[in-house]
């Protein structure tokens, strides 16, 4: 049996979810997640860059975690992610987690101050200590972070016995190919970045945790299948569609996340706004989100 087929396949990262005070909402977070469990997800990457979790607090993305594993702990392979910018609150998450019953704890590096690679690797350890009994995955997003995974600090992690892989959110696809590289076939890669998830399949990811998959995970599962079907040119032109849909999300003032959630309340899932200081919906954002959700429509008659 296939050890990381619990990891395979189409992870919406998950949004956060307010009530219409700007408070963490148990149920509307509950909502969220069991709309993406409907639509045939394979799991869900809670407390990410998509769950606005360096504007919340640990108690926050605690109760957001506890929410989703209400929902669908027993039908999805929940991945959370813990890292805060301090060891000591990373690691309350991380065993929290691990109490929560998760598949796996994630962690992007520190921020702000360039640490060297034997602290972070440090962070990581410290973190992953706290839950022994858990997978480990490293996030990998240089372009947010400001410190990018390299072979040398993925080849230090490796003597962690729970690390079973990155979550690799750079641009560069050759990234995936390097750190499968270096796991020597006992490790897995998650392609990131939403507008090349078929270069990333074809470069060995074992599936895909995005940003955009929440609000058409049909297409994402789409491209999905027909990648391991061998249709490459249907799949590229859905993955092409999918990043015209993108870009026209980000040519709002609103912050991506803001239009997003503007389209899932269009689909009846109503999770508030965004926290400042992202920006929320302008007035001429919602014409925006509304072209975006009808792209998304036409598109999902179309190929799915």
């Amino acid at each position: 049996m296939d050890k990381f087929s619990k990891y395979r396949g189409i992870i919406p990262a998950f949004y956060a979810c307010y009530d219409d005070d700007g408070e963490v909402s148990a149920d509307r977070t509950k909502a969220l997640a069991g709309y993406l469990a409907d639509k045939g997800v394979k799991g869900l990457y809670v407390g990410g860059s998509s769950g606005e979790c360096i504007y919340q607090s640990v108690e926050e993305r605690m109760k957001t975690l506890e929410s989703v594993m209400e929902e669908v702990g027993v039908r999805l392979t929940v991945i959370a992610h813990v890292a805060c910018n301090n060891t000591a609150d990373s690691m309350r998450l991380a065993e929290h987690a691990e109490k929560m019953g998760v598949e796996a704890i994630a962690a992007i590096p520190p921020i702000y101050f360039h640490l060297p690679p034997h602290a972070i690797a440090g962070y990581w350890n410290d973190i992953s200590s706290a839950a022994p009994d858990t997978d480990f995955i490293i996030y990998n997003i240089p372009q947010l972070a400001g410190v990018a995974l390299t072979k040398e600090l993925l080849r230090e992690m490796r003597k962690n016995p729970k690390l079973i892989g990155v979550k690799n959110s750079s641009m560069p696809v050759q990234d995936i190919q390097i750190f499968l590289d270096e796991g020597e076939g006992d490790m897995i890669v998650f392609n990131g970045p939403d507008e090349q998830l078929l270069s990333g399949l074809a470069a060995g990811a074992s599936g895909g945790i995005g940003g955009t998959y929440a609000v058409m995970p049909e297409l994402y599962m789409k491209i999905y299948e027909l990648f391991h079907k061998g249709e490459m040119e249907k799949a590229r032109e859905i993955q092409n569609e999918c990043c015209r849909i993108i870009y026209h999300m980000c040519a709002a003032r609103a912050n991506l996340y803001a239009v997003q959630k503007e389209i899932l309340k269009s689909r009846g899932i109503d999770i508030g706004s965004v926290r400042r200081p992202l920006p929320g919906m302008g007035k001429d954002d919602y014409e925006i989100a509304e072209a975006c959700a009808g792209q998304i429509d036409a598109a999902i008659r179309r190929y799915c």
